[in-house]
C-alpha cells in the first residue's frame, strides 16, 4: 500500500512541511543571531515541527550551531529536569558514545556523573552525589550549554517543549527565577522555549509579575492561509498521481477551519478514498468520518461539562459576541456577568476553548462542528 502524503500527530518534515516562510525565516534569524524566543500558539498548530525543520535546514547548512530538543511532556520534578536538561545538551554537542563519556566528566566532574549505555544505542546520565546537594548548586547544569559553547566554539540553541509543565514542579516561580537568572548571562547559547497550552504560556511570558517576562521574542504563531493549504494538498495529490481540483482543496481546508492537524488529517482520509480524482463527495465522506470517529471522545467530553458551561460553548458556536451582555445571559442561561467569566476561565483551563483580543472561539474545529449539528442540532 503506497504511502500517505499527508502527516499528522507526527512531525512534519521536509516535504510534509507546508508553508510558514515567514515564521521559519524568522525563527531561523532568531537562532542564528541567538535571540531567546517563545514560541505561543494553541495546540496542534505545528509549533514543534516549525522549530525542527529551522533546527534540521541551519544544522545542515552551519555545523557550527548546535541544536538541543527538550520534551519536558513527561519530566515530572526539578531533579528531572536537571538530568534531562544534562543529558540532551551532552547528546547534542556530542557525535559519539565516547565524547558524551568525556564531555559529561570534562564539564559535570564536580557532580560525579555516571553514563550507562543500552543496546539499543540509548544513553542515561545520572550523578553520584544526591539530590539534596544538587538542589543546592545545580549551577554546573544551568551553565551546562554555556560552558561547552565557549569551550567548542559553538552557538548553542536550546529548545524546550512542552516549557508550561514547570508550573507543576514543586515552587514553580522560585525555579523559574534560578532558571532565568543563569540564562539571561548566556550569550553563546539562546533558548527557545514553547508548549501546547497557550494560556500557561501566555501567564508565564507576558505577565510582568512573572520570572521570564520579557525574556525573550515573542512569536504567535497564526494559521497557515487557505491559499498556501490548497496548493499544498493539489501538489501532494499530484506528486503520488492523483488529483484534486482547487474547489475541493479549499472545501479541506474550509472543513478544518485551517487547523493543521486537521487539514492534513480530512486531506490523508480524502486521498486514501480517491482512486484517481477527489470529487466533493469523496472529501464530505472523508470529513464525516472523522467526526464519526471522534464521536466518543466528544460524548465523553460533553458528558463532563456544567449545563452553564455547555450554555457558553452553545452561544459561542451561535456567534455570539458579546458573552457578558444581559441579552446572551438570559438567552442562554449563563446566571451573571461574574459567572461568565469563571466559565470561559474554566474552559480555557481545559483547553476547549481559546481566548483571544479579537475573539472566543473553540479550539477544536471537530469538536465544534459535532457540538453545532450532532449535539444541539442546530443548522451548518
Amino acid at each position: 500500500m503506497e504511502t500517505s502524503p499527508f502527516v499528522f500527530g507526527k512531525l512534519a518534515t521536509m516535504v510534509d512541511f507546508t508553508d510558514r516562510e515567514t515564521e521559519a525565516d524568522h525563527l531561523a534569524s532568531n537562532f542564528r543571531s541567538l535571540i531567546n524566543t517563545i514560541l505561543i500558539s494553541p495546540r496542534r498548530w505545528g509549533k514543534t515541527s516549525l522549530v525542527n525543520h529551522v533546527s534540521q535546514r541551519l544544522v545542515s547548512q552551519e555545523p557550527e550551531i548546535k541544536i538541543c530538543h527538550i520534551d519536558l511532556f513527561n519530566v515530572r520534578s526539578e531533579e528531572e529536569f536537571y538530568i534531562e536538561l544534562a543529558t540532551q545538551i551532552l547528546k547534542s554537542t556530542s557525535s559519539k558514545w565516547e565524547e558524551l563519556a568525556q564531555n559529561a566528566k570534562e564539564f559535570l566532574s564536580r557532580l560525579l556523573p555516571k553514563i550507562s549505555f543500552s543496546p539499543d544505542d540509548q544513553s542515561e546520565l545520572s550523578f553520584g552525589i544526591g539530590w539534596n546537594e544538587l538542589k543546592k548548586n545545580p549551577n554546573d547544569i544551568l551553565d551546562l550549554a554555556e560552558t561547552i559553547a565557549v569551550a567548542r566554539k559553538y552557538k548553542i540553541v536550546v529548545c524546550i517543549d512542552e516549557f508550561q509543565s514547570i508550573g507543576d514542579y514543586k515552587n514553580p516561580v522560585a525555579f523559574q527565577k534560578k532558571l532565568r537568572s543563569h540564562w539571561q548571562r548566556h550569550t553563546h547559547v539562546a533558548y527557545c522555549l514553547y508548549g501546547s497550552k497557550r494560556h500557561m504560556l501566555l501567564d508565564v511570558f507576558t505577565n510582568p509579575s512573572m520570572p521570564f517576562y520579557k525574556f525573550g521574542d515573542l512569536m504567535f504563531l497564526e494559521k497557515i492561509k487557505t491559499e498556501d493549504w490548497v496548493e499544498f494538498i493539489k501538489r501532494r495529490f499530484s506528486e503520488t498521481g492523483k488529483e484534486i481540483n482547487h474547489v475541493d482543496a479549499t472545501r479541506i481546508a474550509d472543513l478544518a477551519e485551517n487547523h493543521s492537524y486537521y487539514v492534513q488529517q480530512i486531506a490523508q482520509q480524502a486521498w486514501l478514498r480517491t482512486e484517481n480524482l477527489c470529487t466533493d463527495e469523496i472529501v464530505e465522506s472523508a470529513f464525516q468520518g472523522i467526526i464519526n470517529q471522534l464521536g466518543l471522545l466528544f460524548t465523553n467530553i460533553t458528558e463532563s461539562l456544567s449545563n452553564k458551561q455547555l450554555g457558553l460553548l452553545k452561544a459561542i458556536i451561535s456567534g455570539e459576541r458579546q458573552l457578558s451582555s444581559q441579552s446572551t445571559i438570559q438567552n442562554y442561561n449563563l446566571g451573571t456577568s461574574a459567572n461568565v467569566l469563571r466559565l470561559k476561565q474554566s474552559l480555557q483551563s481545559r483547553e476547549i476553548i481559546d481566548i483571544t483580543p479579537e475573539q472566543t472561539d473553540l479550539q477544536d474545529p471537530m469538536y465544534k462542528y459535532w457540538l453545532r449539528v450532532v449535539y444541539f442540532k442546530m443548522k451548518v
